[in-house]
């Protein structure tokens, strides 16, 4: 584990933070936040009917004419309504939410055929480019250098990202999983289809939109189930064919299957045996989550609840350097947890809102800005297995905060995902791990067969 990204504080954004809601990323869509501008409308209508009838190449220019160039395009009506748009008192609030909402008319046509797929991210990419004229005429001048101000500030707004991060997920993968240590880890975002909800949309997003990443999700999803089961299957085989002959006999007679995660062999070996093997006194870990549950049933009061609780997250932490720390401060949190009902039977309310809250306390410590210092720790201390074993066993005991689990990795996800993927190797091994747990856990396959191998 080299290389750390120190912490820092960092402002979240807003469609990660429950409670905030923020404009609509899709078209026509019936929220109280849609913008009734008749003039945003008449752009709005007018890209609608170009995208039917022009062809990528065209729109793509049409697009670099009116929204980079601000000059040139062919209906000089649509480019003056573009400029009252920009010249609006609330232009530097409302212009992120308008250009995104232009960006989607062309997505969502372009999206639902295939052959046009490879316009989209030339499209998000155009807006990183540098207009071609240098000089305008005088009337045009102050126009264009405000929408070039705006078009910047789109560059680096929550909008502007949840495209990229978009636009990454189409992305097609190559067929043998390999990491590029020097690229940005959002370029690994589409590995991860549990982190789509929180970094592709948010709760004002089109139903075209919503519907269309659910489509992507649960397509992901199931591949990697898919990769995962053959992978494991290939595996068991060869070790039973081991047994009786030689590694070149058995390459001979079996194809190989490719490791479909950015672990190494070995890793995720391990990863499968730790998460599907027996553990503290010959249980699963869904096993032993029952087990507590039933347990925590004959729990007279609150705090008897929580003293269990601890018992039970702590056996699975090491005795590596820094554990009496931590079993101080997890101690502490969950003493502080909720501490005016200590006394009342524990309900499923009660226990929802312990789970969440130690949830925040294992992963983003604040609301208000990127602090995970008991994250780093714990993965220093313990590495990146017992880390995710801590998370995955709060999960196991209440369902109910699997989205919450979800929605802080991609806080996590969001802070560091310009960061270059041999800086955060620790980030990039707990968000593998997490997705092959959540097929164990939660999917629609049974590798159990895997405790086969020795």
């Amino acid at each position: 584990m080299t290389n750390w990204i120190n912490p820092q504080s960092q402002k979240i954004p807003k469609q990660l933070i429950a409670g905030n809601k923020t404009y609509d990323s899709g078209y026509f869509n019936n929220t109280t936040q849609q913008s009734n501008n008749a003039e945003e409308q008449k752009i709005y209508q007018h890209l609608l009917h170009l995208v039917q009838v022009k062809s990528t190449n065209e729109m793509i220019e049409r697009c670099r004419a009116l929204f980079i160039e601000g000059a040139d395009y062919p209906e000089p009506e649509i480019l003056l309504t573009l400029d009252n748009i920009t010249s609006n008192k609330n232009a530097i609030h409302e212009f992120n939410f308008f250009l995104n909402r232009c960006c989607h008319i062309l997505i969502n046509r372009w999206h639902m055929q295939p052959q046009l797929h490879h316009a989209i991210p030339t499209l998000i990419q155009l807006f990183e480019s540098s207009p071609t004229r240098s000089r305008a005429t005088s009337f045009r001048h102050r126009h264009i250098r405000h929408l070039r101000e705006l078009v910047q500030i789109f560059l680096k707004s929550e909008q502007y990202l949840m495209l990229r991060r978009f636009v990454q997920v189409m992305a097609k993968t190559p067929a043998v999983n390999v990491i590029d240590e020097n690229q940005p880890l959002i370029t690994l975002i589409r590995r991860y289809p549990y982190l789509y909800e929180h970094c592709l949309m948010n709760d004002d997003s089109s139903f075209e939109h919503q519907w269309r990443v659910k489509q992507m999700q649960a397509k992901v999803q199931r591949q990697f189930e898919v990769d995962l089961s053959k992978y494991v299957t290939y595996q068991v085989r060869r070790s039973q064919i081991l047994k009786k002959t030689s590694g070149d006999e058995a390459d001979r007679i079996l194809l190989p299957v490719n490791n479909p995660t950015l672990l190494s062999d070995r890793q995720l070996h391990d990863t499968l045996k730790h998460f599907l093997g027996k553990v503290e006194g010959n249980y699963t870990y869904p096993e032993l989550a029952q087990k507590f549950l039933q347990s925590s049933q004959q729990a007279t009061c609150f705090r008897d609840f929580k003293q269990d609780l601890y018992e039970y997250l702590i056996s699975s932490v090491g005795n590596g350097s820094g554990k009496r720390q931590f079993q101080q401060k997890l101690s502490t949190q969950l003493q502080n947890t909720l501490a005016q009902a200590d006394a009342q039977k524990p309900d499923e309310f009660l226990i929802l809102r312990t789970c969440s809250q130690l949830l925040n306390f294992l992963i983003i410590e604040s609301h208000f800005s990127i602090q995970h210092f008991n994250l780093i720790d714990l993965v220093s201390n313990q590495g990146t297995i017992n880390t995710t074993t801590l998370l995955l066993k709060i999960v196991l005991i209440c369902h109910k905060v699997k989205p919450s689990l979800e929605k802080r990795l991609a806080i996590l996800f969001y802070h560091y995902e310009s960061a270059t993927n041999n800086s955060i190797e620790w980030l990039v091994q707990v968000l593998e791990q997490i997705n092959i747990a959540m097929v164990l856990y939660f999917g629609k396959i049974d590798i159990s067969y895997f405790k086969e191998i020795s």
